[in-house]
């Protein structure tokens, strides 16, 4: 059966039985009855601040209850939230809070105490924490295009940029992932990733929707994630590849692997190397491989059933989007790179204030297209096969072209992590005269494994691919939502 495309006002998610669980922390649960009561009094605290309808509401907090119910507090208040990763520095927070005009900022005491003066623009009210106990207002009835939320990329490119979401975005993004993950009301779902992360606030829609439980977690070490699965008897983990990469490195009770029914990535391909080490690790455990972008949200989901005979593949399309390999020609591409291009209800209605940077990423789809309407150009290179599965080359713009050749960087680092030597790699063109650009990689690892990795690489690769140098690090550079953070390493190995 095919998923309700009808949307919804995002504040309507909460759709579980009444006294089931909801949310799940340390120290309490909340049934779906009390986290909409929650909603409800946050919405009212709100709407008594006399804000216009529109205006935009900041949260920098943790993993609380009260950063899961903003969300949907701050839609059924007619107000537009604004998430900022708690991971981040006040130089960071301010040029959000400038960018996006925000009239509220919702943080803590010790996070505000970092904040210096110019930080908060004048006419932010700061308020440091907010009562979930008070009544409030039901359900609303706005429209599912309005704007709800305006989500900051990570800024690993530069300035974070504000993707505006709309309810539909939101509301069909939570029916989409919960449909074709099947999350099923006695799945308990555990929320690593940042809540400001379109992923990981994703979590908390699908898992509603679907009556499903969320359990947040924030956590510093892989060995804590492992000890919160027993905790709360979690079903569902969602990871990155860097994650993946220390969970694996971590021991499992076996009865506690066992646990999960289902493993879900995103945020960065899975090489075949992680996919064989997690299908080991966890041989009960579906393991989901996603392909998205924050300006789309999702855009490819492979089934289960397929990623032991394709590894490499980023899957189809999931529902409610068209995604297509278009090539330079403009034509559909098939066995051959394209940039991925997404149509259809998903895309986002551009960068908050940016119409320059909207009209780059967001153009008219293809005539050709199905869905017509404006898409999204992502700037990534794929291969959509004869099989119907898209497969990740690269971004354009990190292309290597060395001697005349196209190097995709993706290529080079599945081959340096094939062979064990590290654990994690990114690949990177440098300029060089004789050949336009040098390869130069640089690995997580013992620097004692080069000759090692050389010699292998020396059999695997065509000359013109080998790496000039290799950078060791204990471990790489990350961003705030805990991706690789190219940009900084593009940056070092260039300086």
């Amino acid at each position: 059966m095919s998923p309700d495309p009808t949307p919804f006002s995002i504040d309507h998610l909460l759709r579980g039985a009444p006294h089931a669980p909801a949310l799940i922390e340390r120290e309490r649960s909340w049934t779906f009855a009390e986290l909409e009561a929650a909603v409800a009094s946050a919405a009212g605290w709100l709407g008594g601040l006399g804000l216009a309808a529109g205006e935009r509401v900041a949260t920098w907090l943790p993993k609380t209850a009260l950063a899961c119910v903003m969300p949907l507090a701050a839609a059924r208040a007619g107000l537009v939230h604004v998430p900022v990763n708690p991971a981040l520095r006040r130089a960071q927070v301010a040029h959000i809070l400038a960018d996006s005009g925000a009239a509220l900022l919702v943080t803590q005491a010790a996070r505000a105490a970092t904040l210096e003066a110019g930080d908060v623009p004048a006419g932010c009210r700061v308020v440091e924490d907010l009562p979930l106990d008070r009544d409030g207002p039901g359900r609303s009835a706005a429209d599912p295009q309005a704007l709800a939320a305006i989500l900051y990329t990570s800024g690993s490119t530069g300035r974070p940029k504000g993707v505006m979401l709309s309810h539909a975005n939101l509301w069909l993004g939570a029916v989409s992932v919960a449909h074709y993950l099947r999350i099923a009301p006695d799945d308990r779902v555990l929320g690593v990733l940042p809540l400001s992360f379109d992923y990981g606030q994703n979590q908390l829609f699908s898992s509603w929707y679907a009556g499903a439980a969320v359990a947040p977690l924030d956590y510093l070490t892989a060995r804590d994630v492992v000890k919160a699965v027993e905790r709360i008897g979690a079903t569902t983990l969602a990871g990155v590849p860097p994650l993946w990469v220390q969970l694996l490195d971590v021991d499992w009770p076996a009865a506690t692997a066992a646990r999960l029914r289902r493993l879900t990535n995103s945020g960065g391909a899975l090489t075949e190397r992680l996919v064989r080490g997690l299908r080991s690790r966890f041989p009960q455990a579906e393991l989901v491989a996603m392909y998205g972008l924050t300006e789309a949200f999702r855009s490819t989901w492979l089934d289960p059933a397929l990623i032991d005979a394709h590894p490499d593949a980023m899957g189809r399309a999931i529902p409610f989007a068209e995604v297509m390999a278009v090539g330079a020609d403009g034509a559909r591409a098939i066995g051959e790179a394209g940039e991925l291009v997404h149509a259809g209800p998903l895309v986002a209605q551009g960068y908050w204030r940016d119409p320059e940077r909207s009209a780059q990423r967001f153009r008219p789809a293809p005539d050709w297209s199905a869905s017509g309407g404006l898409a999204v150009w992502s700037g990534d290179k794929v291969i959509e096969g004869a099989d119907g599965l898209f497969r990740f080359v690269g971004r354009d713009d990190e292309m290597i072209k060395s001697a005349g050749n196209r190097i995709s960087p993706l290529e080079i680092e599945e081959a340096v992590l094939a062979g064990g030597e590290a654990r994690e790699a990114v690949a990177v063109g440098v300029p060089d005269a004789r050949l336009g650009q040098g390869i130069v990689v640089m690995v997580a690892g013992d620097a004692a494994q080069e000759e090692a990795l050389r010699m292998r690489l020396r059999t695997l690769l065509p000359s013109f691919m080998q790496p000039a140098r290799y950078v060791w690090r204990d471990e790489l550079p990350r961003n705030a939502n805990g991706k690789l953070d190219r940009a900084a390493i593009r940056n070092e190995v260039t300086s």
